[in-house]
């Protein structure tokens, strides 16, 4: 693309319809993505049809800041009352509530905001420069580089828990065990359902992760052991105060979690939840002190929260270039470009290319009203936390509650979710960690239906999923992550007690 293009892309992005529907967009996905069980997918589906009375790039616009916002905004919850808004929230939620607990909810918001930002402008800079080269390499992907990748991303979460490894693989299965309710993928057969008809569509991840973080957190206040947020001084917060600071000191960990966010993002079908994981066990891998993890520490925030937003642009990379959505939001985006009459494809690119280029140039924007917008939720924040704990209790029950029956506006939802939360605080109790159960049950069909596909091609060989080279290479990964703690825990001694 020449620079007429980017010229004529910006004159259609300066536009003031364009640039209302952003900052519209923005406020609203935040509102929405601050209130806990309400998701980015759920706000922009709620958008469809006020997309209806837009013209094009305004509708495309209004959909990427909401999407925008709300991701980032899932952060909040997590950081103030251990309420993750996303699947990706949940991987580092405990980092993040950690903080706060150590009185540095500040800290905290200021990483989600400041990074969440940079990494989605870093992918919407990838996405400008390289998207229909990375959109060819995704198409390359079949069912076994999807099984393996699954599979990475759920062992990186097992191994990084805290608890222990052994400890985190038996959270992961039960994840897996729960994502396996329902109907069978192949037949067609209840699984798990005990007659059941509400399970014959599974198990939700969104009242499950209320239950096992916001409300397992209200039982374990009734506890004598409950460990609560300390007031915040008097002082008003300080907005993005050190980020500089945090941002050389941990630079290359932003760089490997924006790069890492923008090609797994780029996938069909991942989106960056999975990214968010592998980055936040990447930090603690390559990290000079991964014991500080699990206690509060800012590095693992700062790759993690840089790969959410960063996986949330590069998703729309094979939704513009070939019309194959990267994730549930992608696939509303892609409906919307249909019904407008801009059909995605390569031919969007070649016939009008200053349209698909003002759609990206909204991301930019889109990213940098984070900043403003993050600041005025920098400075509420601790009001949040000044409010004592009797009056915040039960704000939190009545969130967990319309959030578990927003999802389907059943009941069942909120049964599902007092349930999960008193599995949750008992598992937390003996030890058992509980975001690679979240994990399991988001990536669990993942798995199973890339495990079929991939059996169905490979006749039943299992040597089959190392046939191709990317899912050699990552399978060789997945192999090894699986040795590490059977190889540690032979080449201890024999007198000492195994650790679980």
């Amino acid at each position: 693309m020449d620079l007429n293009t980017y010229l004529a892309a910006a004159s259609i992005v300066l536009d003031w319809p364009v640039l209302a529907a952003i900052v519209a967009g923005a406020v609203y996905g935040f509102m929405v993505g601050a209130i806990p069980g309400l998701t980015a997918t759920m706000a922009t589906a709620l958008l469809v049809p006020v997309t209806f009375f837009l013209a094009p790039v305004p509708a495309i616009a209004l959909i990427v800041s909401t999407t925008a916002m709300a991701i980032t905004a899932g952060d909040i919850p997590g950081t103030l009352l251990r309420i993750p808004g996303t699947p990706a929230s949940a991987a580092y939620v405990d980092e993040s509530y950690a903080l706060t607990l150590k009185g540095k909810a500040e800290v905290a918001l200021n990483i989600s905001i400041m990074f969440s930002a940079l990494g989605g402008m870093f992918g919407a800079i990838f996405l400008l420069i390289t998207g229909p080269l990375l959109a060819k390499v995704a198409l390359n992907f079949s069912s076994f580089e999807f099984f393996w990748l699954a599979m990475l991303g759920l062992m990186t979460s097992a191994l990084v828990s805290s608890s222990g490894p052994v400890k985190g693989y038996v959270s992961l299965m039960l994840g897996i065990l729960v994502s396996t309710v329902g109907l069978d993928i192949t037949s067609g057969q209840p699984r798990f359902t005990f007659g059941v008809v509400e399970l014959y569509g599974g198990i939700s991840f969104i009242p499950v992760m209320i239950g096992m973080f916001a409300f397992a957190e209200i039982l374990r206040g009734f506890s004598s052991t409950a460990a609560y947020p300390p007031a915040p001084e008097t002082s008003a917060f300080r907005p993005f105060h050190g980020m500089g600071g945090l941002l050389r000191k941990y630079k290359w960990g932003y760089l490997r979690g924006a790069s890492l966010g923008t090609t797994i993002g780029a996938l069909p079908g991942v989106g960056g939840d999975i990214a968010a994981w592998i980055a936040y066990g990447m930090s603690r891998r390559f990290s000079k002190t991964p014991e500080k993890f699990g206690t509060g520490h800012e590095e693992g925030l700062v790759e993690a929260s840089s790969s959410n937003n960063a996986g949330l642009s590069s998703a729309w990379i094979p939704a513009m270039v070939f019309g194959i959505p990267g994730d549930a939001i992608t696939a509303i985006a892609v409906g919307v470009l249909y019904m407008k009459g801009l059909n995605p494809g390569p031919r969007l690119f070649t016939e009008n290319p200053a349209m698909p280029t003002a759609i990206i140039f909204t991301f930019f924007i889109a990213n940098l009203l984070l900043f403003p917008i993050g600041y005025l939720a920098i400075k509420g924040a601790r009001h949040v936390l000044s409010i004592r704990r009797c009056y915040i209790v039960p704000v939190v029950l009545i969130f967990c509650i319309l959030g578990s029956f927003a999802i389907n506006n059943t009941l069942f939802g909120v049964g599902i979710m007092f349930a999960a939360g008193l599995a949750g605080y008992l598992l937390e109790e003996n030890g058992f960690p509980i975001a690679p159960i979240i994990l399991g049950i988001v990536l669990g069909p993942v798995l199973e239906r890339n495990f079929i596909m991939s059996m169905q091609i490979a006749d039943g060989k299992l040597t089959g999923f190392f046939d191709r080279p990317i899912a050699a290479c990552i399978g060789t990964v997945v192999i090894i992550l699986l040795l590490v703690p059977v190889v540690r825990t032979l080449r201890q001694p024999t007198s000492s007690p195994n650790p679980i």
